[in-house]
C-alpha cells in the first residue's frame, strides 16, 4: 500500500479520497490554489501545499508545479479524482516518468478512451452499438455538411476531448451548423485544448445509462451494473439513480457484457465508466468512456456494497479483485442529487455568497458527500458543485421518499442552491412513474421559479449570528418548540 498520495483535486471529491485513505491508513497531500486556501479539503488533509493563484491553468491544470510537490512532500501516488488532470494521459505519463505511480488507467487505455473519436471506434471493434455519426482527421466544413445530411437532422457537434456538457451543439438544420461547428470548436479549445470536433447522430429525448467498471492489473474485469443519469440541465447531471427503472436484468447482462468487452480491449486497469445512450424503444449505443472516478459514483457504491475509491487505490497499489462478477449482487435502490450553487429560476445561472448556517440531513441510509462548512466562502473561480446527497432503501419507492426527507432536512444560508427544484424533481409524478429521459428538465421545469425565495441576506446574516451553534428543531413555539427558520426547500422561511 501506498505511504503518502498527493490529491489532484479540490472540493467534494478531495474530501471524499481523504476519507478512503484513513480508513486504508494512507497519508495525504492536499494542493489548493489561493482561492482555495480555506477549503474543506485542505483542513482536513494530513498535509497541504499551495499551488498557486485561483487561475486552474496556474494551480490545479499546473502539470510540473503538482510533480513538484509530490516530489517534496515525497508522495508515492497521486489521485487525481475527476475534472482538472483526470483525464489527461500526459500527465499520467509525466507521474510515472517521475517514478509515482498514478492512481488510474495507463496512459495509452487513456489515450484509446479518453478522446471520443478513437473511443468510438474501439467500442465498435469489440462489438458495442456505435451511434451513427461522422469524424475525419481532413475534413472540411463541406464534408461536414454533407455528412449531417445523410446523417439525418438532428445531430450533434461534440468535442472529441473532455465532458460536461462543453463543445457540444446540438443542430436542428444545415443553416444552424457552421455557427455550431464553430462555437464547439472555440469551446472544446478553451476547456480541453484540443478544438477536434465530431458528429452523431442526435438521438431525441434519450436515457442516459453508464455501466460502472472495475478492472485489476491480473486480468480480472467486472461490471458494478448500470446508473441512470438522464435527469441533465446544459448537458450536465443534476440527478442519478441505479438500478435504472428501464434496464431490465436480460438488458443489464447484455450492456455489462459489451463494457466489459470495451475496457478490455484496451487493457483497462481501475475505476471506470461506459456511457451508453438508450432511446424510447431500448435499443442503446455506446457514447463514451470516463477513464476515471464518476461524480455519482456513492450511488453503486450503496447498492453494490464496495468502496470504489479504496478500490482505485487497491488496484493501483497492485492488488487483485478478491470477488468474481457470479459473486456481486445488487441490493435496494440509490439515488443521488448534485446540490450546486446555482440559480434554477435563472436557467440554473451559478451563485456566490457565504455560508452563514449549514444543516446536513442525516438518518439511516443517508450520505452527504461535501465541501460545505459554515463561514465559508462561494466563490465563481471553479464549478458550482457544493456536494451530493445520497440516499439508499430497500426499493426505489422507499429511496425517492427518503431523498424528498433529506432534500427538505438540509439547510443552506448564504448562498442560493438548487435545493428547491431537487425537492420539486423528487416529488414530481413522472419520476415517481420513472419517465425520466434527458428533456425532463426541459419538459417539465422551463418556466421554473423558487416557490419562496430566500429572506435578505442582512436578515439572514442576523438570523444565522442567534442561532448559531444551537440545534434546530422542527415544530413552532406554540407548542413549545422552536419554530424552525428553514423552509421546505431548505432555504430561510419568509415568516
Amino acid at each position: 500500500m501506498f505511504h503518502k498520495i498527493l490529491i489532484a483535486n479540490r472540493s467534494e471529491v478531495a474530501v471524499r479520497i481523504i476519507r478512503a485513505c484513513r480508513e486504508l491508513g494512507v497519508a495525504t497531500l492536499a494542493v489548493y490554489s489561493e482561492a482555495d486556501a480555506e477549503a474543506l479539503h485542505v483542513k482536513q488533509a494530513d498535509e497541504a501545499a499551495c499551488l498557486g493563484p485561483a487561475e486552474a491553468a496556474l494551480s490545479y491544470l499546473n502539470q510540473a508545479r503538482i510533480l513538484e510537490v509530490a516530489q517534496q512532500y515525497g508522495c508515492d501516488a497521486i489521485h487525481p479524482g475527476y475534472g482538472f488532470l483526470a483525464e489527461n494521459a500526459q500527465f499520467a505519463r509525466r507521474v510515472q516518468e517521475a517514478g509515482i505511480r498514478f492512481i488510474g488507467p495507463a496512459p495509452d487505455s487513456m489515450d484509446r478512451m479518453g478522446a471520443k473519436i478513437p473511443a468510438r471506434a474501439t467500442a465498435e471493434a469489440a462489438g458495442a452499438p456505435v451511434v451513427p455519426g461522422f469524424d475525419a482527421a481532413d475534413a472540411s466544413d463541406t464534408d461536414y455538411i454533407k455528412a449531417a445530411a445523410d446523417i439525418g437532422y438532428p445531430v450533434m457537434v461534440k468535442a472529441s476531448m473532455g465532458g460536461g456538457g462543453k463543445g457540444m451543439r446540438i443542430v436542428h438544420s444545415e443553416t444552424e451548423l457552421q455557427a455550431a461547428l464553430d462555437g464547439a470548436r472555440r469551446e472544446a479549445e478553451k476547456a480541453f485544448g484540443d478544438a477536434t470536433v465530431f458528429l452523431e447522430k442526435y438521438i431525441v429525448d434519450p436515457r442516459h445509462i453508464e455501466i460502472q467498471i472495475l478492472a485489476d492489473g491480473h486480468g480480472n474485469t467486472l461490471h458494478l451494473g448500470e446508473r441512470e443519469c438522464s435527469i441533465q440541465r446544459r448537458h450536465q447531471k443534476i440527478v442519478e439513480e441505479t438500478p435504472s427503472t428501464a434496464v431490465d436484468p436480460a438488458l443489464r447482462e447484455r450492456m455489462g457484457a459489451d463494457a466489459v468487452a470495451i475496457a478490455r480491449a484496451v487493457g483497462y486497469e481501475g475505476a471506470g465508466t461506459i456511457e451508453f445512450i438508450m432511446d424510447s424503444t431500448g435499443n442503446y449505443y455506446f457514447l463514451e468512456m470516463n477513464t476515471r472516478l464518476q461524480v455519482e459514483h456513492p450511488v453503486t457504491e450503496f447498492v453494490y456494497g464496495l468502496d470504489i475509491v479504496q478500490w482505485q487505490i487497491r488496484i493501483a497499489s497492485g492488488e487483485e479483485l478478491p470477488f468474481s462478477q457470479a459473486e456481486i449482487t445488487p441490493r435496494g435502490h440509490s439515488i443521488e442529487c448534485r446540490i450546486c450553487a446555482e440559480d434554477a429560476a435563472q436557467g440554473f445561472l451559478p451563485q456566490v455568497g457565504n455560508v452563514r448556517v449549514l444543516r446536513e440531513p442525516d438518518g439511516p441510509g443517508v450520505r452527504l458527500d461535501s465541501m460545505l462548512y459554515a463561514g465559508q466562502r462561494i466563490g465563481a473561480d471553479y464549478d458550482p458543485m457544493l456536494a451530493k446527497l445520497i440516499v439508499h432503501a430497500e426499493d426505489r419507492s422507499a429511496a425517492i421518499r427518503r431523498m424528498g426527507l433529506a432534500l427538505r432536512d438540509m439547510g443552506l444560508l448564504g448562498v442560493t442552491s438548487n435545493l428547491g427544484i431537487l425537492a420539486e424533481i423528487v416529488d414530481h409524478p413522472a419520476f415517481a412513474a420513472g419517465k425520466t429521459d434527458t428533456g425532463f428538465i426541459a419538459r417539465h421545469y422551463s418556466d421554473y421559479r423558487d416557490p419562496e425565495p430566500g429572506i435578505p441576506e442582512k436578515l439572514a446574516a442576523g438570523l444565522a449570528a442567534l442561532i448559531k451553534g444551537s440545534p434546530v428543531q422542527r415544530g413552532d413555539s406554540a407548542n413549545g418548540k422552536a419554530a424552525d427558520p428553514f423552509n421546505a426547500y431548505g432555504n430561510w422561511s419568509n415568516t
